[in-house]
């Protein structure tokens, strides 16, 4: 048997890491400005959660979901406190797409109603609704293509309200920022509009901040600088720090029923081990806080670049927008600089490092970037 080869690779086999660097099995070292699609939080191999989830292993992996895991309880009071939702509920799963397909699922349960509104450029996981309400039709089979959404382009409150104002919408979706969308960051006054219109309806609310939460954006969720709350939250990537874990938080609107909602390895002991180790180190270490301040000195700095289009997001989520296409530079900076990024379309270089990403780590990286830039 061989892979099903849908992911183009580059030649390159990461064997170990340590905070915000990685190192190939031949030894070359890189600095990770990608953090796994901002999955690693709190870096790679942090000793707190390596002891952390060792000592769990050994004394329970797994059990199911038909008894009292007190790991979970512990999960959702931290969790609460930390986020400033502590009067939510807590759904634990296994990935973002997952917890966008029940926070989807909740909404309609709510309302009764069946038509979504995601935006322009959106992306929201690759399961049946999540896709849907993805704005991607190459990732989306003929049986996804079921009419459950309304795209609208993004920040515009007038069209938001006039589709509100039919009565038949379940829910609205939106990134607290737009992630593969190229890091479009919504305005605030758009998100109250939003809000507003959402509650005058009867409109479920939901802010996937699978990639934009978990301080990446300088607070704990993106949406949080408009001032707003959402009805349905959906976190998941840097929950974990690379262990499999996603999760939806919940309004007091909503009435949970047994049966409703379910999951085989949803909210594990390995998992919440994993989240609560994550917490942990966020709190200890002051991580939402190191992601604003060396967030707004990185987009300072690039933004003094020519070469750049435009700058755009928030804390250490960073997207820098090119006239001419990246992947000439993207390999360059791999390749030569051994840096990693990502990317969005075709003229997007995505930063998204771990939140322990330092002052002295954001100066080698605009060395690096600067030599890159100019061997093209």
């Amino acid at each position: 048997m061989k892979l099903f080869d849908v992911y183009p690779l580059f030649d390159i086999c990461i064997v170990k890491g340590k905070g915000c660097r990685v190192w190939d099995e031949n030894g070359t070292e890189y600095l990770d400005l990608y953090g796994g699609h901002a999955v690693i939080s709190i870096g790679h191999a942090h000793p707190h959660y390596v002891e952390t989830l060792s000592r769990q292993a050994a004394a329970l992996g797994f059990y199911s979901n038909s008894v009292v895991n007190k790991l979970q309880r512990q999960l959702a009071e931290r969790l609460g406190r930390v986020c400033g939702y502590d009067d939510y509920a807590l759904f634990l799963i296994n990935s973002g797409a997952e917890a966008n397909e029940n926070a989807l699922k909740l909404a309609s349960f709510y309302n009764g109603r069946t038509r979504i509104i995601a935006f322009s450029k959106s992306f929201h996981g690759r399961t049946s609704l999540a896709v849907e309400v993805t704005d991607n039709p190459k990732y989306m089979a003929p049986i996804n293509r079921c009419g459950h959404v309304t795209y609208l382009p993004l920040n515009d409150a007038e069209g938001v309200k006039a589709e509100l104002a039919k009565g038949d919408v379940a829910a609205v979706i939106i990134e607290g920022i737009q992630g593969v969308g190229g890091i479009q960051v919504p305005d605030d006054a758009f998100m109250q509009t939003l809000r507003a219109a959402c509650t005058e309806h009867n409109t479920v609310l939901i802010l996937d901040e699978v990639q934009s939460g978990y301080g990446r954006s300088g607070k704990f969720f993106a949406h949080q600088y408009s001032g707003i709350r959402a009805d349905l939250i959906t976190v998941a990537k840097g929950i974990g720090n690379g262990f499999p874990m996603g999760a939806v938080l919940i309004s007091p609107l909503f009435t949970p029923v047994y049966g409703q909602l379910g999951t085989t390895f949803g909210g594990n002991y390995m998992a919440c081990t994993a989240a609560l180790a994550v917490l942990d180190v966020m709190e200890q270490e002051r991580l939402v806080e190191n992601a604003a301040c060396v967030g707004t000195y990185l987009i300072d700095k690039l933004k003094g670049f020519p070469q750049i289009k435009e700058v755009r997001g928030r804390g250490l989520m960073i997207g820098l927008e090119f006239a001419d296409p990246i992947k000439e530079l993207r390999l360059k900076l791999l390749k030569e600089q051994h840096v990693f990024t990502g990317v969005s379309g075709t003229h997007v270089i995505r930063l998204l490092p771990p939140l322990c990403f330092g002052m002295a780590d954001a100066d080698l990286f605009l060395e690096r970037f600067e030599k890159a830039l100019a061997s093209c």
